[in-house]
């Protein structure tokens, strides 16, 4: 395999990592908000205390997850931002790769994961 595909995979994988785990801490978020719906049913429902405090903590373990996610996101973007710059610079094999789709690719996700990695 050469040096311009090998650097290519790395990008690929690279992209995929950083776009699961976005995809990753938004389902947490959802799930957290859907527990927190169902749990204020139960209360109105009066349900039984027990099943009330297993529904408690199912929401903080989904919201547990959330701060790691972004820990690993933040890990990722970085990772991928340095490739994707390593590839950029590399003059080497500049022409033969700037208008793959790979590079498209990274450079889409971490337009779309900038906003959760850095809020302003």
């Amino acid at each position: 395999m050469s040096d311009v595909e090998q650097q290519l995979k790395q990008l690929k994988i690279k992209t995929n990592v950083v776009k699961r785990i976005a995809k990753e801490k938004v389902m947490y978020e959802k799930e957290a908000v859907s527990f927190e719906i169902k749990l204020a049913k139960m209360k109105e429902e009066n349900k039984d205390e027990h099943e009330i405090k297993k529904q408690q903590e199912c929401i903080d373990e989904s919201k547990a997850m959330i701060p790691d996610c972004l820990s690993r996101l933040k890990k990722a973007y970085i990772d991928l931002e340095k490739t994707l710059n390593d590839i950029s610079k590399d003059s080497e094999n500049g022409d033969a790769i700037k208008d793959r789709e790979e590079l498209k690719n990274a450079s889409e996700i971490l337009k779309e994961t900038k906003s959760i990695v850095s809020p302003s």
